[in-house]
């Protein structure tokens, strides 16, 4: 870096030549941390045992004896399909499923189930769960308003697809950071830059600082794009240099100048056809719902009006004259008061319900009906891209801001990846080309982060916890690797894979590692009390989304379609009331008519910012303010109750015991044998039967019985 600054130096800037030279030393010894360095592929360690059935296992067991431990046992065969079924599909193996498992005496037997798994459908959704967690994808806004994102469903779309067809993490960089400038036509590489726009933005029409608007969103996009791909926290240089890391605050705005030149749109991208096919059917439906909504206008015009004219005989003569005189007539004063005037004397919707006797209110409400089922018919819009693109014009300057504040630059900066890991990469001066030079460097194989990174988010999806355990920063107040050397072989053998995420994820689950049973020892967390070293797999609980998916698989309720628009399904009236109000649209949780769409999966539920479901915000699902790369996991007694009495789970338990019945008829043991099948994927110990027998005996119903059944430990965790 010396050189560089010495060449500018030759150059005649002698204020940048002091700048490198600053730069250069800040950087210093920090610059020389681990995580900065590039990724060499260590030898694998000789095996010490038949325990070895890939490197990953030398690698575990070089550090297991290194602190005279041993591994734990292997799984048997039933919690070991039901770990690797609910960890690469986030479903329960199907008793069919486990059969087959048991059935296969070949030596390629689990290998077989693993790659049937990695062909799942259901496999994108397990990993775009994680995913959306990691760049805080939600379908609204935020903040106070929190509007819908009608268009934003489509990336969630493109994440789950890219998984399922395992683009090559490259590829999936690329599209996402600059998929309208690397690949220009193509739709999906266009949706894919919906990334850029998945965190919060602050729309408040009129009420903002454009200025302070644009910078909100620069710097949401350079802290999702450092975290999610490089695991930098470089939105901590914001106002001043990093205080632990190598990260200056120019970096920070030389981050955001890459984008400087871009801006969030929604693109059309609807075929001729599908156009057709719109007009046509946006035509019929606004023919139903004109009349309805007429209807209601009129119905509420004479309440209004009284309200108007009262509180137009109170107002202020000033503000009375100017509201009286025409509009072509007003002066600029006097139409400034007559937009006063009428702000006063304006009612809102919940007044004007307030006045309306009751004969008149239950017409109303019969005509929101009314309008609530015909809005449920309205025609799905056209297709866009919730995308980010250039604009087509230069990119204004930018500076390094004084405290973030875009009214207080200070020194100008140019495009440009942080320093410490930049090795002379330019960035471009072309606004067209800026964001794909980025691409091009995050996927390079000679980034020391990137790689290392997602083989991390790999190792903590299968086992629980990160070789790094602060997966979204590496940084000196991170965590240090538990294993460098398996952590490095696994970046680089990442990379020869082709960045293949299915290579990482089955040399992960054909491990012996990962077969290990997750039952505790005593003795050996004396000596490891955290499982650094991997000493038997830690016991994962279910996210919240997966104890509701499971809950309606084992009822036999699931819809396993894949895609589609955000599903809403009933809110509790309390909820509800909080959020909406008489004054907003009518159907503001216009919920899904059909029982089977509200049974898809919680990856397609409608993910509000300021609304989560108190089923899956009992346990612990995140916000999606800001990133989550580990959800963090609870205990209460929220918990308990929401799985015995919440309306979902009372109504899953009616259709698992529907499902009990129609397989088995009144046979009481064949129903008992079956929901420990369908729910544990095993049979019934003797004293569970007997259990059960009793709870019978005594007067409990089926429903009952699996709502227990469901509420089991055995149920909520992975093996």
């Amino acid at each position: 870096m010396r050189k560089v600054a010495a060449a500018v130096c030759l150059l005649g800037s002698v204020f940048f030549c002091r700048a490198a030279d600053k730069e250069s030393a800040f950087i210093g010894a920090r610059g020389r941390y681990w995580a900065y360095q590039r990724v060499v592929r260590p030898a694998v360690p000789a095996a010490q045992s038949a325990w070895v059935r890939t490197p990953i296992d030398a690698f575990i067991q070089k550090q297991l004896s290194a602190k005279q431990l041993t591994p734990s046992a292997a799984l048997d065969r039933i919690p070991l399909i039901r770990r690797v079924t609910y960890d690469l599909t986030g479903l329960p193996p199907t008793p069919g499923e486990v059969q087959a498992f048991l059935q296969d005496k070949s030596a390629g037997a689990y290998e077989k189930v693993v790659d049937r798994l990695l062909a799942s459908p259901h496999y994108g959704e397990r990993w775009a769960s994680k995913w959306l967690d990691v760049v805080r994808y939600a379908d609204t806004n935020g903040f106070e308003l929190d509007q819908d994102r009608p268009n934003a469903w489509r990336y969630r779309d493109y994440v789950i697809h890219s998984f399922n067809r395992n683009k090559p993490y490259t590829r999936f960089i690329q599209e996402q950071i600059a998929g309208d400038e690397m690949f220009p036509g193509d739709k999906t590489a266009l949706i894919a830059t919906g990334y850029l726009r998945a965190g919060s933005e602050h729309v408040v029409s009129g009420n903002i600082d454009p200025a302070e608007s644009r910078q909100e969103i620069l710097t949401e996009i350079a802290t999702n794009v450092g975290q999610t791909y490089l695991a930098m926290t470089i939105n901590c240089a914001r106002c001043h240099n990093h205080k632990f890391d190598p990260i200056l605050q120019a970096d920070f705005y030389r981050l955001q100048a890459i984008f400087a030149g871009g801006k969030g749109k929604e693109v059309k991208i609807a075929t001729p056809a599908e156009k057709a096919s719109f007009e046509a059917a946006d035509a019929a439906y606004k023919k139903r719902i004109e009349p309805i909504q007429a209807a209601l206008k009129d119905l509420a015009k004479p309440f209004a009006d009284r309200i108007r004219e009262e509180r137009q005989a109170k107002l202020e003569p000033a503000l009375l004259a100017a509201l009286q005189i025409p509009k072509e007539n007003r002066t600029a004063e006097q139409k400034t008061l007559a937009h006063n005037a009428d702000a006063q004397i304006q009612p809102t919707w919940d007044e004007v319900v307030a006045v309306m006797p009751a004969e008149v209110k239950a017409r109303r409400a019969k005509l929101r009906e009314q309008l609530h089922a015909i809005e449920l018919t309205a025609p799905d819009p056209l297709p866009k891209a919730y995308a980010f693109v250039d604009t087509g014009e230069p990119a204004p300057p930018s500076f390094i801001l004084a405290m973030g504040d875009p009214h207080s630059p200070l020194d100008p900066v140019e495009p440009s990846v942080p320093r410490v890991i930049q090795a002379n990469y330019a960035i471009p001066a072309d606004v067209s080309h800026r964001r794909a030079a980025l691409a091009n460097w995050i996927a390079s194989p000679e980034n020391p982060l990137t790689a290392r990174v997602m083989v991390n988010r790999i190792w903590q999806f299968r086992t629980g916890y990160g070789l790094v355990r602060t997966p979204n920063d590496f940084g000196a107040m991170g965590d240090k690797p538990a294993n460098r050397e398996l952590l490095d072989w696994l970046a680089a053998e990442f990379v020869s894979s082709g960045w293949s995420v299915k290579a990482i994820d089955r040399l992960v689950v054909t491990s012996n590692a990962y077969r290990q049973s997750s039952a505790p020892d005593d003795a050996k967390a004396a000596i490891d009390p955290e499982n650094r070293l991997l000493w038997r797999i830690n016991r994962k609980r279910f996210d919240a989304e997966t104890i509701r998916d499971a809950a309606l698989s084992v009822s036999g309720t699931l819809n396993p379609q894949i895609g589609g628009r955000p599903v809403r399904n009933p809110i509790e009236p309390e909820v509800y009331d909080l959020i909406f109000t008489e004054s907003e649209r009518d159907g503001l949780w216009p919920v899904s008519p059909d029982k089977a769409v509200r049974n898809r999966r919680g990856i397609y539920l409608y993910n509000k910012r300021s609304v989560r479901l108190p089923l899956l915000a009992a346990f612990d699902q995140p916000d999606a303010i800001t990133s989550c790369p580990v959800r963090p996991v609870s205990t209460h007694a929220l918990q308990a109750l929401s799985l015995f009495n919440s309306s979902f789970m009372q109504g899953v338990s009616q259709d698992f015991a529907a499902r009990l019945e129609q397989s088995c008829g009144k046979n009481q043991s064949c129903q008992v044998n079956t929901a420990w099948q369908l729910a544990l994927s095993r049979a019934p110990r003797k004293s569970e039967s007997k259990l059960a027998q009793s709870f019978f005996r005594s007067g409990g119903t089926l429903p009952d019985f699996c709502l227990a059944l469901l509420n089991r430990n055995e149920f909520v965790y992975v093996p």
